[in-house]
């Protein structure tokens, strides 16, 4: 327990929000998320994402980006589980409150399919509730949940038994506004007929509930039920103008502990001693799991300072998904009748479990996977790689199918991260740049001007496109051709830069320095699943970059390391 306020005044009304606070509906809330997310283009709500320059902090940064690319939840985000929809919603659109709005709608829409799914969020929280209604207290929850799910969820939890312990509920869909306005918590109150002031708490487990709390002039206490480490709150808390908690608690255990630590300053402030009332002590809530980041950095040790680096286009050094995807999806129907069909290769033949899976999912519906759809994690030539393997005929086949169909989509462009454009032109001040993409030249000469507005034209010595060799990556072809046109030789000192394996692959193959872009940001299990260092699938990158700004890093290291 962190005690920031120590003036804290006995509490009359304790007003707790319900999701990761009472209850843990983390599973029922992250499905429908998945679900809603790639629905963003459809509701419009894709250009209403925050600018990343107007974020509140470095995470909000990435998660905004990550939704923007992928149309999901960041991968650390999934396996931590320490967020609330709330909180996303506010990181990704800011105060749009039309465009949280809408957002909230639809994910009403894909939680109705889920919201049976609920457990106390820590052991004992039935227990602790009814302790603190014998201490004469009263009791709220003010909750952004819509009131067609949390009544039915209390009926539920714990059997139902805390419909008797609540005095009243608030719920989003009660009052005008979402959170952190504090329109739930003054309606609440009024419900009871009783003042804002700091004798009434709220207990909640984001900060956005303490933005609530202060917003409506109540006592702040916030609930650590996700193990949060000291660092991560005083970075949460002190970034955003030092507005801390009152009180920080990491159980209801310890919220009894301050209860009664209150109640020996004044044996008067609540109806019962708290000693002859208190429950057994039950565990605090376990941390998730933490997020493995893929940490290949050591290789920079055995990597040749660069002369020339050359990057792969789509999904390194720029975000062409949405006119990729809707290609994909226009094209696969198509292949039985342009007799690729039968050129799909043996799904017992595929690198890995799901890699089969999508061959066998193509074979039976002439589409992706929703889930690859939703992912949006594999390129157009990783597809092919997976479908037809190296039956050389039938890929080039596919790409001037997907071609024909990607002339109705192309066009939208973005540079993948907001500050490639500089990192590109501080690389040409160190080095030879160049881009090798599967991408035709017609597509690619079009994008290439467009990218910005004003394109990228000046800040690469080369470019080769897929149809500039007779094989495409993960052939070394493309490579070796750059390699020529900037008179270099070809070794370990030429580095390509790209995010899939089949970049990879055309790397090692020619003999340069390979690395991984990891922009979507698989974690290393996943890495060492898709870069087994088998027999038959050798190759490995060489070194795992996350993002531009440790890409940029390693080059600098390795050009001190050389100097």
């Amino acid at each position: 327990m962190k005690i920031i306020n120590n003036n804290l005044p006995a509490p009359t009304t304790l007003l707790f929000d319900w999701h990761g606070t009472l209850v843990d509906t983390l599973d029922a809330m992250f499905e429908a998320m998945e679900e809603m997310l790639p629905q963003l283009e459809d509701l419009d709500l894709v250009h209403q994402l925050l600018p990343e320059d107007q974020c509140r902090s470095p995470n909000d940064v990435k998660l905004v980006r990550y939704i923007r690319i992928f149309r999901r939840l960041h991968p650390k985000i999934l396996a931590e589980r320490r967020v609330s929809r709330t909180d996303i919603f506010n990181a990704i659109f800011g105060d749009n409150v039309e465009a949280k709005n809408v957002a909230h709608k639809a994910y009403n829409e894909c939680y109705r399919k889920y919201y049976g799914m609920i457990r106390p969020f820590q052991e004992g929280v039935g227990s602790y509730l009814e302790a603190l209604k014998k201490l004469g207290l009263n009791l709220c929850v003010a909750t952004n949940r819509s009131r067609e799910f949390l009544d039915r969820e209390l009926q539920i939890v714990d059997d139902g038994n805390w419909t008797k312990l609540i005095n009243t509920t608030i719920c989003a869909d009660d009052v005008t506004n979402y959170k952190p306005d504090p329109e739930v918590i003054l309606s609440a109150l009024n419900s009871i007929n009783e003042i804002p002031n700091t004798h009434s708490w709220y207990v909640g487990d984001s900060y956005q509930d303490m933005v609530t709390a202060r917003n409506a002039g109540v006592t702040a206490i916030f609930y650590n039920g996700s193990c949060l480490e000291d660092e991560y709150l005083e970075q949460l808390f002190a970034q955003n103008g030092g507005q801390w908690p009152d009180v920080i608690i990491d159980s209801f255990d310890e919220l009894f502990d301050l209860l009664q630590e209150l109640q020996q300053r004044d044996s008067s402030v609540f109806e019962t001693n708290i000693t002859d009332i208190r429950p057994p002590h039950f565990n605090n809530p376990t941390p998730p799991a933490k997020h493995i980041e893929p940490d290949w950095h050591p290789a920079v040790a055995n990597l040749q300072q660069p002369t020339a680096i050359l990057f792969d286009w789509h999904a390194t050094l720029v975000d062409t998904l949405d006119a990729m995807y809707h290609a994909v999806d226009d094209m696969l129907p198509e292949l039985e009748h342009h007799g690729l069909m039968d050129r799909l290769v043996n799904p017992e033949q595929s690198k890995t479990p799901e890699d089969a899976r999508l061959v066998e999912y193509v074979q039976s519906y002439n589409q992706l996977h929703p889930k690859v759809k939703s992912d949006r994690k594999i390129s157009r030539t990783d597809i092919f790689e997976v479908l037809f393997g190296e039956d050389q005929e039938a890929k080039q086949r596919a790409h001037k199918l997907f071609n024909h169909h990607y002339r109705n989509h192309y066009g939208s462009v973005l540079p993948f991260e907001p500050q490639v454009k500089q990192m590109l032109q501080a690389l040409n001040h160190l080095v030879l740049v160049g881009v090798i993409t599967n991408r035709d030249r017609e597509f690619f000469e079009h994008e290439l001007a467009a990218v910005e507005g004003t394109g990228w034209s000046e800040l690469f010595a080369c470019n080769v496109c897929g149809d500039d060799t007779p094989l495409r990556k993960p052939h070394p072809d493309q490579l070796l051709l750059a390699a020529s046109h900037l008179e270099m030789p070809v070794d370990s000192r030429v580095w390509y830069v790209g995010d899939s394996t089949t970049d990879i692959i055309a790397a090692k193959r020619a003999g340069m320095t390979a690395v991984f872009f990891n922009g979507a940001q698989w974690d290393l299990d996943w890495l060492e699943k898709i870069f087994p260092g088998s027999e038959r699938h050798p190759h490995k990158p060489d070194v795992v970059v996350n993002d531009f700004s440790e890409f940029w890093a390693l080059v600098l290291a390795c050009w001190v390391k050389n100097q």
